[in-house]
């Protein structure tokens, strides 16, 4: 089967950064599979959905970013804004109304902020930011998120845990997105016997573990051939399969990677206790969704983690691992650099433009080696200074449009 994901694995050539998946075992390839969503060409039309909270002011200042990466590399990106969350519900009563979904449709990636906040947590179900973005998942076919949890060097004190702990740790969390509890049918809330009875339905069938084991194979032999799959199948008979599927095809397709299982409680205990022992971990949507989380605060802050999220085919959603922030939104208080670094795994694999992502990631590095800190990365004395989101996103474009590279574009 031919995923889109796969091209999100191709090895690439240009100059690696601490932000560029590690790999190793395997021969690098000089160019992009032709599994990239578009070749190299020179304007793509991009999706920027800002989304809610701090959303807005990320988005412009990766988009100051992405204008100084294209008037040094001499590409176009046709940006266009569109609509989700709590924005949406505002303006159309729909968390992702279908113009939306058609723009995204249409284009060559899209680039979302992040979503939510307290002002619709009363709202129903189904006008909820959330449930936007369940909609977009599940109308774009975008089954599977990457999620990268690397701890860098720079910011290793940021991290809650000791140093000897974190100090390495690389892993790559592998999340079934458009299936499992989030998604079964039938869910709702009743009334019997004069009581409320609330319930959710998970269900996974044989094919959507199947092609999610595949992409997480596919990760894991492109990187250091470590992959433990998550599940409760001590208890849960939709893990059972889920543990019984994954077998078969890693078994069966991907013969040099070391697959192991682990129940999810103990997983989330070993990813604190002891991180550097995972390399891929693959798992269903709720377990991934918590997992990812935790995974991430390895590094420090989930202001700094990009992510993916694609399907078999088309665009792909590429966002901040991080919320919305609601209580610091419009402050110039939150961090950018997910997102810029989003914008490089957009540029990467969507979009066949590696070695413009290298200078992105390049950058990023840069302002931190440079001592600029917002505030979630800020450690007392640690003699960085502490900016705010506008002053860190030119930064980085000044940094982009200036800084000497091996890359050649």
């Amino acid at each position: 089967m031919k995923l889109h994901s796969a091209a999100l694995l191709a090895l690439t050539t240009g100059v690696a950064t601490a932000f560029t998946p590690s790999f190793s075992s395997i021969n690098q390839r000089s160019t992009p599979t032709s599994l990239n969503a578009v070749s190299k060409k020179d304007s793509y039309d991009i999706t920027l959905l800002p989304g809610d909270g701090i959303g807005p002011e990320i988005m412009t200042a990766t988009k100051s970013v992405l204008a100084a990466l294209t008037a040094r590399c001499g590409f176009e990106l046709k940006m266009t804004e569109a609509l989700i969350g709590g924005a949406a519900i505002d303006a159309v009563n729909d968390p992702f109304p279908d113009e939306s979904l058609a723009q995204c449709l249409s284009g060559d990636s899209v680039l979302l902020s992040c979503i939510g906040g307290y002002k619709w947590d009363n709202n129903p179900r189904e006008l909820r930011p959330e449930s936007g973005l369940l909609k977009m998942r599940k109308s774009m076919g975008l089954f599977a998120n990457l999620r990268p949890a690397k701890v860098l060097d720079q910011l290793i004190d940021a991290s809650t845990l000791k140093r000897e702990v974190v100090e390495g740790v690389d892993v790559m969390v592998v999340r079934e997105l458009t299936g499992d509890v989030y998604f079964g049918a039938p869910k709702g809330i009743d009334v019997v016997d004069g009581k409320r009875v609330g319930y959710n339905n998970m269900i996974y069938s044989e094919d959507e573990i199947e092609r999610i084991a595949r992409v997480a194979g596919d990760v894991a032999s492109k990187r250091g051939g470590k992959l433990c799959s998550i599940d409760k199948a001590n208890v849960l008979d939709v893990s059972q399969l889920w543990r019984d599927v994954v077998t078969d095809v890693i078994t069966k397709d991907f013969p040099d990677v070391e697959l192991s299982h682990m129940y999810v409680d103990n997983a989330a205990m070993q990813l604190i206790r002891w991180p550097k022992q995972f390399d891929v971990m693959v798992t269903g949507n709720i377990f991934g969704d918590i997992l990812s989380d935790e995974a991430s605060m390895l590094v420090g802050s989930l202001g700094m983690l990009p992510s993916a999220s694609i399907g078999e085919s088309g665009p792909g959603v590429f966002e901040p691992c991080h919320g919305s922030a609601p209580d610091i939104a419009g402050e110039d208080k939150a961090n950018p650099l997910a997102l810029i670094l989003s914008a490089a795994m957009m540029l990467r694999y969507d979009c066949d433009r590696a070695e413009e992502a290298d200078i992105l990631e390049q950058a990023v590095e840069a302002v931190l080696d440079e001592g600029l800190r917002t505030a979630d990365i800020k450690q007392e004395d640690d003699g960085c200074k502490l900016v705010g989101c506008i002053e860190m996103g030119e930064a980085v474009a000044k940094i982009v449009s200036t800084v000497d590279s091996a890359v050649e574009v």
